[in-house]
């Protein structure tokens, strides 16, 4: 209960109510310290509410506010102390707090949870329901970290790899660090754009590195030291010779959704995305988008390294599932899109994926000018593919290695004499058939012909409703950069920003209290008194 003085004085100040008294008044604060009992040790001294704790992190999310400011409103602002339900000379606490709640809330999947809570308060309050209408969409979040180059990422790395020795096992340092380390990676790294003899020393920092590495054996190493080890690895190889050298073209280097970009973030990745290059992840956004007058509210909020958006398809059902707000129909874009995934989608959660399945990449259908494979004939029964010249495929086979997709291979003896060679295939080879099994290939093609109709489109054109969503997420509340190092800090930064967007749109639905009308003015009275009329000001109301 919100204590009497507090809530008059913040009745008296706000008549009309702030989006933080909005909570305590409707959803009687999302949350409560029994949800949290997992959380804390049984044990011990009592400390603050985690309930309480977790609501101002929402609302500095909400107010885009830094640690200390969100505490610092904790202390003096009487909306936040009526949302927390807090006396007007509560003191607050420490704004270390909140980075030690963060980090609590960063492991296992509580920030999943925490997001699950609050979307069953809101269900059982009838704001949002199950088997509604969905959309998805994704975009990049840059990691917590500047671009380094090459030589800058080894010297940083040695660099963070000491200081974490320093802490922990400063023995191992004696006799290794010496005039030469302390010029080296005393301060942190800051080279020009044309540092001198950059081969040279990125050598002699592999070199530190590796007699860093052999100092301390792998069961004593810590994050920093283990980031080290990975980044050594990725830049450096031993030749022939036993001697360690930098890695060349030749010799291959990880590709960008393997490379680590920082020393510090090592779950941070380079990834291009159509003319789009950035380092960090991919956060997953998904909303109710039902016509009707309730909010759109966020479902779900999955961070992933750079992959394919496919890959967070699965994993967004089964946290959906498992807060019972499983969609009947989910507007996905091509990139969420397979055929195997409008199937399993259909069979294990009775979900209607509704988006484009991508397109053959082959040649003849980017061009229009040669036979696809909708041209050839597939019979199933008979295990027949015939080619639109009337020449039945000799082989039907399902290679290992391309499964579940089944392969007919043509013979050059019936490809070579054809007229229309050169419109189905190119090379000396003859022509192959690529298609998936019975059930799959015809639910693409329905795909494929529903993609036609108008009544399709238009409900496709739903989906373009999140782009907005995104916007709200990336540019009204600075999501498009990460706070925090590492993917759950980040992932957690996310969850609290969806809570905070999915207020914000509740309580901007929610109808303002209504404000006493305005009496007429002296003259205005005369003027009634004496049956003249006057124009009343649309605001006044009278």
């Amino acid at each position: 209960m919100v204590p009497e003085l507090t809530a008059r004085t913040a009745r008296a100040s706000n008549p009309r109510g702030t989006t933080a008294m909005w909570v305590r008044d409707h959803l009687d604060g999302l949350w409560s310290d029994q949800d949290f009992v997992s959380w804390y040790p049984r044990d011990g001294r009592p400390g603050l509410s985690p309930a309480q704790l977790a609501t101002v992190c929402v609302l500095q999310f909400l107010l885009n506010l830094s640690d200390r400011q969100a505490a610092e409103a904790v202390r003096c602002r009487i909306d936040f102390k009526y949302a927390l339900a807090l006396e007007l000379d509560d003191p607050g606490f420490h704004h270390s707090v909140l980075s030690d709640f963060r980090d609590r809330l960063g492991e296992d999947d509580r920030a999943d949870r925490l997001l699950s809570l609050a979307l069953e308060r809101m269900r059982k309050a009838g704001l949002v329901t199950e088997r509604g209408r969905q959309r998805t969409d994704s975009t990049q979040v840059l990691a917590a970290a500047r671009d380094l180059t090459r030589l800058e990422m080894v010297l940083e790395a040695v660099r963070a790899a000491l200081e974490e020795a320093a802490r922990d096992v400063p023995g191992i340092l004696d006799g290794l660090v010496d005039a030469d380390w302390a010029t080296r990676y005393g301060r942190p790294v800051r080279l020009p754009s044309q540092p001198t003899h950059p081969v040279t020393r990125l050598k002699q920092a592999g070199a530190d590195a590796h007699r860093l590495l052999e100092c301390l054996p792998s069961h004593r190493r810590g994050p920093r030291m283990e980031a080290l080890r990975q980044i050594l690895v990725q830049n450096f190889l031993v030749d022939a010779r036993g001697l360690l050298r930098p890695r060349t073209e030749k010799d291959g280097q990880p590709k960008g959704a393997r490379r680590i970009v920082s020393p510090y973030d090592c779950q941070a990745r380079r990834a291009i995305r159509g003319n789009t290059r950035w380092s960090g992840y991919l956060v997953h956004v998904t909303e109710t988008c039902d016509t009707g007058e309730n909010a759109n509210l966020i479902t779900d909020i999955a961070t992933t390294s750079p992959t394919r958006d496919a890959q967070a398809l699965p994993g967004i059902h089964t946290r959906l599932r498992r807060r019972r707000l499983l969609p009947r129909e989910h507007l996905v874009d091509g990139g969420y899109l397979s055929v195997a995934l409008l199937e399993s989608s259909a069979v294990h959660h009775q979900i209607q994926l509704i988006g484009p399945v991508k397109a053959s990449g082959a040649w003849q259908k980017k061009e229009q000018t040669g036979f696809t494979r909708d041209d050839f004939t597939i019979d199933f029964d008979r295990r027949r593919v015939t080619c639109p010249n009337g020449q039945i495929a000799k082989t039907w086979i399902t290679p290992p290695a391309m499964a579940p997709y089944t392969v007919a291979r043509f013979h050059p003896h019936q490809c070579n004499p054809c007229p229309d060679r050169s419109a189905c295939t190119r090379g000396t080879s003859a022509r192959t058939v690529n298609f998936l099994p019975r059930h799959l290939h015809e639910l693409q093609i329905r795909n494929r012909t529903e993609q036609q109709d108008l009544q399709w489109r238009q409900l496709y054109a739903t989906r373009s409703g999140v782009e907005g969503t995104i916007c709200e997420f990336v540019n009204g509340h600075q999501a498009r950069r990460s706070r925090y190092h590492g993917l759950r800090k980040t992932h957690v930064q996310h969850v609290l920003t969806g809570i905070a967007i999915n207020i914000e749109r509740l309580a901007a639905r929610t109808p303002p209290r209504r404000r006493r009308p305005r009496h007429p003015t002296a003259f205005q009275s005369y003027l009634d008194s004496r049956g003249l009329t006057w124009e009343c000001w649309w605001r006044q109301g009278t």
